[in-house]
């Protein structure tokens, strides 16, 4: 059984379907990309897969996260997979975090929460996952949001996401919020920690070149539907679809202009 797998989903609105008949599925320890342009349905999916779609928008179809239903699922049955099963990692961690809360205290109520840490343990667990993302200063956790860069933000939002120890990923746009030199930083960070600890990871970007160094398989995205799924290597190498075809082309015809800038 894979641990993520969503099948045939739908999302609707009053007036439209932004995503139309997404099935794809992310096994333990896998990586997968999904790609696609803004407003093809990505951010959508992964809110959907995590039941933390807006109550404007009606998912259809299934969504099994750890063999447990979310389409259709109460919040109160929900709440206990995210944390220990899955977590999200999104694009802008200024609005993702708490402005009002201490950033230690905010990696430490998942702790609390999921893992029972208490006291002396929850410091040093804190202190701990501060120093995984590398940021060992103690003066960070002490720091609110608006006090830290932008590159700090987004390692303490993937020290949250990774205080229950989850064993799916989502990062949805992680880096496009940063500059290049931070982005790498980021980009190498969360290749290690899923990494070491083995955990699946659902990367989600409109950067081919992103997605292809974060993932083994991609799924493209366009105006909400599958367009093409297959390993990375081969997408890129023989791309199916004209949609996917474009995204190489522009990926490989930048790739030419930054080299050219270089030499």
């Amino acid at each position: 059984m894979s641990l993520l797998e969503v099948s045939g989903l739908t999302i609707r609105s009053a007036s439209a379907a932004p995503v139309r008949d997404v099935s794809f599925a992310v096994d333990a320890g896998e990586r997968l990309g999904v790609i696609g342009e803004s407003g093809s349905g990505k951010s959508l999916t992964s809110l959907a897969a995590t039941g933390l779609l807006p109550s404007s928008l009606t998912p259809s179809g299934s969504i099994l996260l750890d063999g447990r239903e979310v389409v259709g699922a109460r919040d109160a049955v929900l709440r206990p997979l995210r944390g220990p099963v899955v977590q999200i990692v999104f694009q802008e961690p200024l609005t993702a975090l708490d402005p009002l809360m201490r950033v230690g205290r905010q990696i430490a109520e998942p702790m609390r929460r999921h893992l029972g840490l208490r006291g002396g343990a929850l410091r040093d667990a804190v202190a701990a996952a501060l120093d995984e993302v590398a940021l060992p200063d103690p003066r960070i956790a002490r720091a609110f949001p608006h006090e830290l860069s932008g590159g700090q933000r987004q390692r303490i939002a993937i020290a949250i996401a990774l205080a229950a120890r989850p064993r799916l990923l989502i990062a949805d746009e992680p880096t496009t919020a940063l500059d290049v030199t931070v982005q790498h930083g980021v980009l190498s960070l969360l290749e290690r920690l899923v990494a070491v600890r083995g955990m699946a990871l659902l990367f989600i970007s409109h950067d081919l070149a992103v997605v292809s160094r974060m993932a083994e398989r991609l799924v493209v995205l366009q105006n909400g539907s599958v367009v093409e799924e297959g390993p990375v290597a081969r997408v890129l190498a023989a791309p199916g679809h004209p949609y996917t075809r474009a995204l190489v082309a522009s990926a490989r015809a930048l790739d030419d202009v930054l080299d050219g800038a270089g030499s």
